[in-house]
């Protein structure tokens, strides 16, 4: 069986309040992104089933923005989460197309070390906020996911989708 993983970091957040990092909005620019990406994921068919997501507000507003219809379970441990981290709630998970929202820097290393190659893209290793991996994994469970057992189909960052 494949199973796939969108492995996304949330979009560009707003820096001009002073507020705690945990709360920190998208900014306007943010907001387009996310909606950018959700048309993105309708349109390329990588409709998640399960949606496993950080509980820092630029997260959830950015899941709220990509108006996909998945069941979200939040999880404080995703908020600034390292590989190992993401790997252990990953492996929990259920679905058979999970969409992970997260940050950088761990969602970036987390993609790195999931991959057999790195998509041919520019901006993989930076992974820029709004960045999405779509990777597939030939397993039939989660608990099955080993650090280089996924292949690429699918990377975009928001600039590619907004005009």
């Amino acid at each position: 069986m494949t199973m796939k993983l969108i492995l996304m970091r949330h979009a560009k957040s707003d820096w001009s309040f002073d507020l705690q990092d945990h709360e920190r909005p998208l900014n306007k620019r943010g907001r387009r992104s996310a909606k950018a990406l959700g048309d993105w994921l309708r349109a390329q068919g990588h409709l998640p089933d399960q949606v496993l997501c950080s509980t820092a507000k630029r997260t959830r507003e950015t899941l709220d923005l990509l108006n996909l219809d998945a069941p979200a379970q939040f999880d404080r441990a995703l908020y600034h989460a390292g590989p190992e981290t993401l790997m252990e709630v990953l492996q929990d998970a259920t679905g058979d197309c999970v969409l992970m929202l997260g940050h950088n820097p761990g969602i970036a290393f987390f993609a790195g070390a999931l991959l057999s190659a790195p998509p041919e893209h520019d901006r993989f290793d930076h992974y820029p906020t709004g960045a999405t991996l779509v990777a597939a994994f030939d397993q039939d469970s989660w608990k099955d996911t080993k650090p280089g057992a996924g292949r690429a189909l699918d990377f975009v960052v928001p600039r590619e989708l907004l005009s």
